[in-house]
This record gives C-alpha cells, sequence and structure tokens, in this order.
C-alpha cells in the first residue's frame, strides 16, 4: 500500500518514513502542504497521514481543499493538536481518522490498515479469495493453507491485485502503488515480479489482458 506522509518535523519523519516502510508499506515524505498538494494531484496514494501544522499550507487548508476536488484518498491526521475542537474541525473537514502524538506505530500501522479495510468494503481484516487468503497485518499469504513463500513486493503486488479480483490494472497502475519516487524501476520490473507470483501461486491465478494489463482471478480448479 503507497502512502503519503506530509510532515514537516525531520526527524519524526524520518522515522515514519523508516517505520512505515518495515512494516510493508511504500512511503511518500513531503514536508509541507503545497508539495503535499502537488502529489496528491500527482496521484497513486491510499491513505494521507496529515500533519495539520504544515507550512505554506496547513493541514486544515488541505484537507478543505482535497474534499473539494473529490479526491478519493482516505485522510488519517497525526497532530499535537489534542483538544477536541481540534479533532471536531478536522473530522468535520473530512478526515477519516485521528491520533494525537506522541503514539504508538503499531497503532499507526492498525489505523491505516483499517482505513484500507474501510475503503475497499472489507469488514474483516483478511483478504479472500477462493483458498487464497492475505493478511495484510501479518504480511502473510497462504494457499490451500499452505504459507506462500513471497518477497516483499510479490506480496504488495498480491495484495493490490486483490483488492477488486477480476478488475485489470496496466502495468503503469501497478508501478505507481508499487513504487516511490525514490525507487529506481526497471521497466520489466512489473512483469518479473508478476512471472514470480505466476510459478508460486500457479499460472492460471493471474490473468494477462493483453495490451490492458493484468488481473487475479479464481481459477476453476484452483492449483
Amino acid at each position: 500500500m503507497r502512502l503519503l506522509l506530509a510532515e514537516d518535523d525531520t526527524m519524526l519523519g524520518q522515522g515514519l518514513e523508516k517505520g512505515l516502510g518495515m512494516a510493508g508499506f511504500t512511503v511518500d515524505w513531503v514536508r509541507d502542504g503545497l508539495a503535499a498538494q502537488a502529489a496528491l494531484q500527482a496521484g497513486g496514494h491510499e491513505v494521507l497521514l496529515l500533519d495539520i501544522g504544515l507550512p505554506h499550507q496547513d493541514g486544515l487548508q488541505l484537507l478543505r481543499w482535497m474534499r473539494e476536488q473529490l479526491l478519493d484518498i482516505a485522510v488519517l491526521v497525526v497532530s499535537a493538536r489534542d483538544a477536541v475542537s481540534d479533532r471536531v474541525a478536522g473530522l468535520n473537514l473530512g478526515a477519516d481518522d485521528y491520533l494525537t502524538k506522541p503514539f504508538d506505530l503499531d497503532e499507526l500501522v492498525a489505523r491505516v490498515h483499517a482505513l484500507a479495510r474501510r475503503r475497499h468494503g472489507r469488514p474483516q481484516p483478511d483478504m479472500r479469495l477462493g483458498a487464497l487468503v492475505l493478511s495484510p497485518p501479518r504480511r502473510e499469504a497462504t494457499l490451500n493453507g499452505e504459507r506462500l513463500a513471497l518477497s516483499p513486493r510479490e506480496f504488495d503486488l498480491l495484495a493490490t491485485l486483490m483488492e477488486r479480483p477480476g478488475h485489470v490494472l496496466s502495468r503503469e497502475q501497478l508501478e505507481q502503488r508499487l513504487y516511490s519516487w525514490q525507487d529506481e524501476v526497471l521497466s520489466n520490473a512489473v512483469e518479473v515480479h508478476l512471472h514470480h507470483l505466476r510459478r508460486k501461486l500457479g499460472p492460471a491465478w493471474v490473468r494477462n489482458v493483453r495490451g490492458v494489463g493484468y488481473k487475479l482471478v479464481e481459477p476453476v480448479d484452483p492449483q
């Protein structure tokens, strides 16, 4: 899952970038409101972690602009402002959740996963398609009850495809979801990961729609 982190505190931003990366998220970090707005216009993020006290454009102004633009992204406000009026203002402007600083990284990770579940209409933490089960919080995948040995990128790719089974995603869309700005992406990187994923799942699970992209389907006879 690709996140946008809008935080002007360098030490906290570095810590969150590292901690969230270790938790399996792809993180793009910006340090002011205008940079966050530009990143949101470019697209590709599922969740925005938003500090209110940003320079150039504060978080509440950014949040108001986002909702006016009808941007389809979940927002978790992460702020030192802990007054009830601050929380109410953020939620009323369109934030999906509000977490006050200081906080525990495990709680932040859990809240991000919860936002993703709600965004995709999943009441349960696990993602299921027939005999295939993914647990994003545990970073585990099983097929027919047996654990799959997936690399971090293979897991992220499978989770992205599994969010909307049967829906075709282009290579560009997959790249946008899997890689941050800092990643150097080879032209055939997605195809390589798909090749390894097919080998571990069985070739019938991931379909190539020629000239369009790729989709995840449950085989008639799962392997």
